[in-house]
Order: C-alpha cells, then sequence, then structure tokens
C-alpha cells in the first residue's frame, strides 16, 4: 500500500477525495440485476449449470476488523444456495492475497429455546501479527466502513474479472451481470455480515475461539 491517508479515496488520476463510507448492501442490490436475469441464474442453478461450491447453512454471521488491505479484487452479484435448495443472494466478493489487523467473526445461534441464545466469537490478528489468507472469497450481504481502491474498474462483466483469486469471475460471473475489481482494496473499521466465506490458505495469529450463551456478536 501507498502513503495515502486510509481517510483519502484516490482515483486513477492521483487526486484524493473526501473520506468514503461505503454501504455494500445497497451496492449489492445494484450488482444482482432484478426480473428476467434472476429468473435465468435460478434456472441454470436448477440445471446444474452453475453448481455453487458449497451449500449454505441459511445463517449469517458477522466480521469486523480494525483494518483489511488486499491485493487483487474483484466483486460480483450472485446467488447461493441453502441446502434446501432456497436462493440467497449475495455480493461475492475476492482478495488475491489478503491482510487483517484485529478480526472478530461471531455467529450468533438462535434455534435453542430451552437454553437461549448461544454465541461463538472468534478473534485473531490483534497481538501485532495480522491474519494472512490466499485465495479469499466472501459472499455477503452487507459491508460498511471507509474504503480505498486503486486502479478501479467499475461495470465490467462479472464473466470476464480476472483481478482476483484464481477462476473468481471468468467462468463463474454470470454473462451480463454488474462486476467490479480493482488492483488493490484497503477498509478501514470494516463491517460485514456475510453467509460463506473460503480461502486457500487462513493463518490466524493469536487465535482465540470461544462459545457461550447469551448474545455476544462482533457488531
Amino acid at each position: 500500500m501507498d502513503s495515502t491517508s486510509p481517510d483519502d479515496v484516490v482515483g486513477t488520476d492521483g487526486v484524493s477525495s473526501p473520506e468514503s463510507h461505503t454501504s455494500w448492501k445497497r451496492f449489492a442490490l445494484f450488482s444482482i440485476p432484478a426480473g428476467a436475469a434472476i429468473g435465468g441464474i435460478l434456472v441454470a442453478m436448477a440445471g446444474g449449470a452453475l453448481a455453487a461450491t458449497f451449500s449454505i447453512s441459511s445463517q449469517e454471521f458477522k466480521i469486523s476488523a480494525d483494518e483489511m488491505t488486499g491485493t487483487g479484487f474483484a466483486q460480483f452479484g450472485w446467488i447461493n444456495a441453502t441446502a434446501r435448495e432456497q436462493p440467497e443472494p449475495a455480493a461475492v466478493a475476492g482478495i488475491r492475497e489478503a491482510e487483517i489487523v484485529g478480526l472478530c467473526q461471531s455467529v450468533l445461534t438462535t434455534e435453542f429455546p430451552m437454553v437461549g441464545n448461544i454465541s461463538l466469537m472468534l478473534t485473531a490478528g490483534d497481538a501485532g501479527t495480522p491474519v494472512r489468507a490466499s485465495e479469499l472469497v466472501i459472499d455477503m450481504n452487507q459491508m460498511d466502513g471507509n474504503a480505498r481502491f486503486d486502479n478501479m474498474e467499475i461495470g465490467r462483466d462479472a464473466s470476464t474479472l480476472d483481478k482476483g483469486p484464481d477462476g473468481l469471475g471468468r467462468g463463474q460471473g454470470h454473462n451480463d451481470l454488474f462486476g467490479m475489481q480493482s488492483d488493490t482494496i484497503y477498509v478501514e473499521n470494516l463491517e460485514q455480515t456475510a453467509q460463506a466465506a473460503s480461502a486457500g490458505t487462513f493463518r490466524l495469529h493469536n487465535l482465540s475461539l470461544g462459545v457461550s450463551l447469551g448474545d455476544e456478536e462482533c457488531f
């Protein structure tokens, strides 16, 4: 990353603009066309043409971080499928190499009326060594934070994205779907609600995982 302040958004012309607060929940709505386009994806999924890597659980989880720095970013709208074959729209974001400072991940389960809510929380990367991930892909519903992208391409056909993890976008993003990509991504004060995540490698320094009764979430 360069020495530009994380509170600046830098365009390809090198000019800084004021701080950007990105609502990826709204962005995801623009990423996924309505009507016939979604119908076409669902038909393809039913026919096995666009089989997901794995069935999602229908249970969201939260991710937060003090800082996330990445190289090779790509994003497009998509529709996942649960084990019951229910469609779940998502914004799929991929990063080739990522470093995360102050990672928190939490899952809140409310399906146990006899004992109340159960929380699972994982933290890492908060003792001077960041979490490192390669080929990171996150299927998310919402993301907030102060973001900066370098050499951004917005509106590129999702089937042609080539800056993110290997295989992401090229041949996987449906033709004519909205996509975006950049050489780098930096997000400060990240808060994200997600459906699924995967990585080629995931190195978590100072990992701590706990399960408790009650409501304990990252945000």
